[in-house]
């Protein structure tokens, strides 16, 4: 297979007067990553198969032109203030209501059309094992209270284990929920319905009809959603499950299992070999099989990023947290740090 090419130029420009860079991680065994300041987010990760040959398991473009062109597919970007949906593109905050857009029909969605995924993030330091990025959010930005500091590192080890620190501190009160969303495709093209997916998580958040948590907290057992033992994605794509059917796939928040920093999903291609480990300190993660990609916006190698052709693992608090009091709190307060840790690592299957 041909060597992933060293040029960084196609993902360099000049942006709103700001430089768009790239950063090349590279760890002992050749696996590699390439990270834009450019929302903070994964371009690239190439990783080795059973028999050695590496393939970039993420979904994205060839360019930074079209990351500036499609920013609503989020493709590896770092997402924020608020993760997922808001109903209503409003919440209520210390006896005063914030609007904010709505770009997700009458919702907000990823932190609005403003969000963190289409600014330019100052580099604060960066080498061939990590990179440090900072970008300061002012008051009323997208609607939101408060001005937030937010830095994000990414760190690639021996291991294979890419982790991803994030911490944020505000001079008023103000939401934060921020997670990055990566679509992984372990194969390296095709769809990605063939991956046997384990998540470690005895409920789920049901959604109404249009993908809003209705409030209710769900046992995965006796459903689709039951994903505690390794299952291939397609089998339970065809499950008749009117939840199913109101995502045209999975877009659902698991409670995942325990607390701290821990192992909440596994994933295997069985054709390649790939595994993919994610661990995460947050309380529960978004499982989204790329069913609103519909070939419309050009992926990788000049091909569309086609229907389920890519995976997302969002850890993060629950969607719509700030209109649902039964959910956890996500309001960072004045003089709190927000910290939090996913990593995601690549292996082999026996």
């Amino acid at each position: 297979m041909k060597p992933a090419s060293t040029d960084l130029s196609p993902f360099e420009t000049v942006f709103e007067g700001k430089k768009i860079c790239a950063t090349r991680l590279e760890n002992a065994s050749g696996m590699h990553c390439l990270i834009s300041n450019y929302g903070a987010r994964l371009l690239q990760w190439h990783a080795p198969d059973r028999d050695g040959r590496m393939a970039d398991v993420l979904l994205g473009h060839d360019t930074i032109d079209d990351y500036l062109k499609y920013p609503e597919t989020f493709f590896g970007a770092t997402v924020g203030r608020v993760a997922n949906r808001t109903s209503g593109a409003a919440f209520t905050l210390n006896g005063k209501r914030y609007s904010l857009a709505a770009n997700d029909g009458k919702h907000h969605l990823h932190g609005g059309p403003e969000g963190f995924h289409t600014r330019v993030w100052e580099v604060l330091s960066a080498d061939s094992k990590h990179i440090a990025m900072a970008y300061t959010s002012p008051d009323g930005e997208g609607g939101y209270p408060g001005t937030l500091r937010t830095e994000v590192t990414y760190t690639l080890d021996d291991t294979g284990a890419l982790r991803i620190d994030k911490r944020a501190e505000t001079d008023s009160d103000t939401p934060v929920n921020l997670t990055n969303h990566a679509y992984f495709n372990l194969q390296g093209a095709g769809t990605a319905e063939n991956h046997r997916v384990q998540i470690n998580a005895d409920h789920f958040l049901p959604i109404d009809a249009e993908c809003i948590p209705t409030g209710a907290l769900a046992p995965v057992g006796g459903t689709p959603f039951d994903l505690r033992r390794p299952a291939i994605i397609a089998d339970r794509l065809a499950a008749d499950h009117p939840q199913i059917r109101t995502a045209r796939g999975f877009d659902h928040h698991y409670i995942c299992t325990g607390i701290g920093l821990r192992s909440v999903a596994e994933i295997t291609d069985p054709e390649s070999g790939r595994t993919l480990e994610v661990m995460t300190d947050m309380p529960g993660m978004q499982f989204y099989t790329g069913n609103f990609l519909d070939g419309t916006v050009p992926g990788k190698g000049g091909l569309p990023a086609a229907f389920r052709s890519g995976i997302c693992f969002e850890t993060q608090y629950a969607p719509d947290s700030l209109n649902r009091p039964e959910f956890s709190s996500i309001i960072l307060r004045q003089g709190e740090v927000y910290n939090s840790r996913c990593v995601y690592r690549f292996g082999l299957a026996p």
